[in-house]
């Protein structure tokens, strides 16, 4: 009985690409970018991808590295802060306290360091196993629990310390509403 293999179909994981992309440049187009490079490098290394392995933890470590190279060729750390402070919404309309409640804890995560916050969606997000997530980062498992726990800890914190009460109030009512 012969063994069918696997097709190398990077396509089906372009959402995943795509979303931790995302995650890591906080840009639309640089991550774009990225995809496209870190496709291509899967493209140009297919030979290497072991039959049997796990393809979307292979494409994501690729692009996890093609990543680093980025950031080792540029130092644009600062730009890209305020290329995402300048995409963000800066205003949204009244009534939307979920929306604002939503920003908030995208801001949180985005406001991580980045380690913490590339380990974080891996597993929280892309639904990696720690196993997976470390593979594609190229870190020990330890490392891994580590950035996650910090991670946690902090937007746990972060919770803690922002009110649920919204800061929204009324106008134009006739004094009578209830907070």
């Amino acid at each position: 009985m012969e063994r069918k293999e696997r097709p190398f179909d990077v396509i089906g994981q372009l959402a995943a690409l795509r979303r931790y992309a995302r995650s890591l440049v906080r840009n639309s187009d640089e991550a774009e970018d990225l995809v496209h490079d870190a496709l291509v490098r899967a493209l140009e290394k297919k030979k290497s991808f072991r039959s049997g392995g796990n393809l979307r933890t292979w494409l994501l470590s690729i692009l996890h590295n093609a990543h680093i190279d980025r950031l080792r060729q540029n130092r644009s750390l600062t730009r890209r802060h305020d290329e995402a402070a300048v995409e963000a919404e800066q205003s949204l309309p009244a009534g939307q306290e979920h929306a604002v409640r939503l920003q908030q804890v995208r801001d949180a995560f985005f406001g991580l360091p980045e380690e913490q916050r590339e380990a974080l969606h891996l597993v929280a997000i892309e639904d990696l196993s720690y196993q997976e997530a470390a593979n594609a980062l190229g870190i020990p498992i330890g490392t891994l629990m580590s950035r996650i726990s910090r991670a946690r800890a902090q937007l746990r914190e972060f919770e803690e310390n922002t009110p649920r009460k919204s800061h929204l109030r009324l106008i134009g009512g006739d004094g009578n509403e209830s907070n």
